[in-house]
């Protein structure tokens, strides 16, 4: 029992480190909320596996047995137990998602700056409102979006054809462009650098095209950036 402890204690450690972490404030959470997922998902592999291995162990046939083992057919406070357990797991997982999605899906009041997202046949539009700027991808040159470091952005996301999906793998996050509706989100950038996107719903003959960038630069950089672009 003290092996299979240590062995489970080690594979959640090194598990755990492979757990990937956002470059966002909402990653965050997210990354809490999967490795809680994880962990119970390891206790819950701990307890069955023991519950398997130890009565193999414990009352397996030895020399000399001829009589049966002791047999019985109910145990009112196990089956209790192996009811209200399991309800507990579920109800604290529940309450795990719910307060960490309801922190992911908050909106800022008064984000420093809102880009209309826009997905299109076979690129992205990033539209910054209150100012003039207008960046336009192609299949040839994807787009980059441009944010400020630790600023909160709203993206106002929606698709001028059929159902597309603005995905940042770095961000842990993906969320539907929808013809017809806007999905409203908010990131808060906390590290430096240029991060990957694409699409992540099929959306025809060219979805493997839709690829763009994220550039997370300081304020300076990002007002000399905007300056630049707003003529």
């Amino acid at each position: 029992m003290r092996v299979a402890a240590i062995f489970m204690a080690a594979v959640s450690a090194a598990s755990c480190a492979y757990l990937p972490n956002g470059a966002t404030t909402q990653s965050d959470r997210l990354h809490e909320d999967w490795a809680v997922f994880f962990i119970a998902a390891l206790i819950v592999a701990a307890i069955v596996v023991t519950l398997i291995v130890l009565p193999l162990i414990l009352w397996r046939r030895r020399a000399g047995d001829e009589d049966r083992p002791a047999q019985f057919n109910q145990n009112v406070p196990l089956e209790i137990a192996c009811t209200v357990l399991p309800l507990v797991i579920v109800a604290f997982l529940f309450y795990v998602s719910y307060a960490n999605e309801n922190a992911v899906e908050a909106l800022d009041a008064a984000p420093a700056v809102t880009v209309d997202v826009i997905g299109f046949d076979w690129s992205w539009r990033f539209k910054y409102e209150g100012v003039s700027v207008d960046v336009v991808g192609t299949p040839e040159q994807p787009p980059q979006l441009v944010l400020p470091l630790g600023e909160t952005a709203q993206i106002d996301l929606s698709s001028a054809d059929v159902n597309h999906a603005f995905w940042v793998p770095s961000f842990l996050f993906k969320r539907d462009a929808i013809p017809g509706m806007v999905n409203r989100f908010d990131l808060r950038p906390d590290e430096l650098g240029i991060y990957r996107g694409e699409c992540a719903e099929y959306c025809g003959i060219g979805h493997t095209t839709m690829d763009f960038t994220v550039r997370v630069v300081d304020d300076a950089t990002f007002a000399r950036w905007l300056r630049s672009k707003n003529r």
